[in-house]
């Protein structure tokens, strides 16, 4: 097969990823120039978070890279990249209260975190392994390469769970962040605006990856049903 037209499907959601992260890094980029008036740096900010919600024990680390700030639930610990640790902009901050949030949700037994670390690793290999196994069915054929397909949709099932539960988790996470810079003091309303803009620019990012997610599956079971009726 020199053209697969299954691929069709997935090209609204190929453009929707592109479209969401060229759409964060012109956002970070923009309010990543705009320091707040405080001057205090996006790590300080963090640290107090974290501290005036009872989580002393959970670190600020510097990470290398550019927007790789994350909070690790394993390690339990904020990390923040090299253009967010030490910058005092609106960009910057708005990033770091939003993965703090993150490390409040873990305190409090946060349901969508819980099932969303609950099915990482099953999700982690579907992610990769499932296609790769629907695909090899196909041209497999007969009753094994059926066996095949279904194994290879079911893992990739995890996957797409694990995209959708993200959702509700990343968007609980910038809701949180908004009002603790907005009630702690950290920003003035004005430079909270700029904050939204950044944080529902990265949100658009998992809501692009959930549906690029959903149409990877729509594929898979189109050439699950392909097989079956040859």
């Amino acid at each position: 097969m020199v053209f697969d037209p299954t691929y069709v499907l997935l090209l609204p959601a190929i453009i929707m990823v592109i479209w969401a992260q060229a759409r964060v890094r012109s956002s970070f980029n923009e309010w990543s120039r705009v320091g707040t008036r405080s001057g205090v740096t996006a790590a300080q900010v963090a640290r107090d978070i974290l501290d005036r919600h009872g989580l002393t024990d959970v670190p600020v680390e510097r990470v290398r890279g550019h927007l790789s700030d994350h909070y690790d639930p394993k390690a339990r610990v904020v990390r923040l990249s090299d253009s967010t640790y030490h910058s005092n902009s609106i960009a910057a901050i708005g990033v770091a209260a939003h993965e703090v949030g993150h490390a409040i949700q873990h305190e409090l037994s946060y349901t969508p975190l819980q099932v969303r670390n609950l099915i990482w690793p099953v999700a982690r290999i579907g992610d990769g392994l499932g296609p790769f196994l629907v695909i090899l069915g196909f041209f497999f054929g007969g009753q094994g390469g059926l066996w095949l397909m279904d194994l290879g949709i079911l893992l990739f099932l995890g996957a797409v769970v694990f995209y959708l539960i993200t959702l509700p988790v990343e968007y609980n996470a910038s809701s949180r962040a908004v009002e603790i810079l907005e009630t702690g003091g950290y920003m003035t309303a004005q430079e909270v605006v700029g904050a939204k803009k950044v944080l529902n620019a990265a949100a658009l990012t998992y809501v692009a990856g959930a549906a690029a997610a959903v149409m990877s599956l729509l594929r898979l079971l189109f050439l699950r049903s392909m097989a079956s009726d040859e």
